[in-house]
């Protein structure tokens, strides 16, 4: 047989009631939280470009993969001062103490972006690209809060020539070899509040519900239903001495009809240079996390995932690459200031 239990899986997520979370997972959220929350958008003073790929699940056909890419750039920023997170010699950490004495809130000012997202499982794929826009202010002499919104266009697949269930088909659109398609709209909003020292998030994703099912060789509104999907995000940093950062962060998503889930995150960064972490995701498994500022322009992360589900006699585990590109930046600093 051509199909196996992800495939159908994939198939009754869309075509049938909602069983399951429809957005991907991110284990490196914390390293590009704009991919979850459109307020993110010209948080830097640098134009942000990040790559990554997930391969979920390694071992079992037709798991879950995951592309994308996001730039998003400020407008009328004007962040001139000299900071700590610039190079300051080999003596001196850019992300220690003084970091705290010089963080200042950022000028009021637009940000925009764009994230483009490929999703694929077994015969189903999706492919959407959204527009971002952003505005932040300073609340205080150290804080600041931005609004956000996304609108764009999704499109969803769905391979006929890939399901073969070994009984004849009732649906001709599942028993077809064409690819039947369905495009959608698509939006998200969001608020981020940060300084120096903490961030905290929500956004909503997926924020126009929409009825879809493949059908009678077309895409009609039967009986699936994507609904919004809800993320709530929060982290604070400390020092451990004067040479490391500490950053203990959350992430919640819900979804309607489904419990919460809960990631719980640990990163620890040495100076400006390199990091590692740790995550547990609830009910699901852990992950390990390492990455590298190469140079102040070329950042690259790597996470893997370790099911403890009932999965784990069947995978090898989950591989995610990101890679991040900082152009522009004026302080010419290897870290970001207010993404971590």
């Amino acid at each position: 047989m051509r199909h196996t239990g992800f495939a159908l899986l994939a198939a009754m997520m869309v075509t049938g009631p909602l069983l399951a979370q429809q957005r991907p997972h991110y284990t490196q959220y914390v390293l590009n939280q704009y991919i979850l929350n459109p307020a993110l958008s010209g948080i830097e003073n640098y134009t942000d470009v990040r790559a990554s790929h997930r391969h979920q699940w390694v071992g079992i056909q037709d798991a879950p993969v995951t592309t994308y890419l996001t730039v998003q750039t400020p407008l009328g920023k004007k962040d001139l001062r000299s900071t700590a997170t610039s190079f300051s010699g080999p003596s001196v950490n850019p992300r220690g103490r003084q970091y705290w004495t010089d963080y200042l809130a950022a000028e009021p000012h637009h940000g925009i972006g764009l994230q483009v997202l490929n999703d694929r499982t077994g015969p189903l794929s999706r492919f959407s690209a959204m527009a971002t826009y952003a505005y932040h202010i300073g609340l205080s002499a150290r804080t600041n809060l931005a609004a956000g919104f996304g609108a764009g266009i999704e499109r969803f697949s769905l391979d006929g020539s890939r399901l073969n269930f070994g009984t004849p088909n009732i649906d001709p659109a599942l028993a077809s070899s064409a690819v039947i398609n369905r495009i959608r709209p698509d939006m998200s909003a969001g608020l981020y509040l940060y300084s120096a020292a903490f961030f905290a998030g929500v956004s909503v994703q997926q924020f126009v519900p929409d009825n879809i099912s493949f059908a009678n060789n077309t895409v009609a509104p039967v009986k699936g239903r994507l609904v919004p999907h809800v993320f709530a995000t929060a982290g604070f940093r400390f020092l451990v001495g004067e040479d490391l950062n500490m950053v203990p962060s959350v992430m919640v998503k819900s979804v309607s009809t489904l419990p919460p889930s809960v990631d719980a995150n640990l990163k620890l960064q040495y100076r400006d240079l390199l990091w590692m972490g740790a995550s547990y995701r609830h009910a699901d498994g852990f992950a390990g996390m390492l990455g590298l500022n190469i140079s102040s322009s070329l950042n690259v992360g790597y996470a893997f995932d370790y099911t403890t589900s009932q999965l784990n006699a069947f995978t090898k585990g989950t591989h995610e690459v990101l890679v991040g590109f900082l152009i522009g930046s004026r302080f010419e600093e290897k870290c970001p200031r207010n993404v971590w």
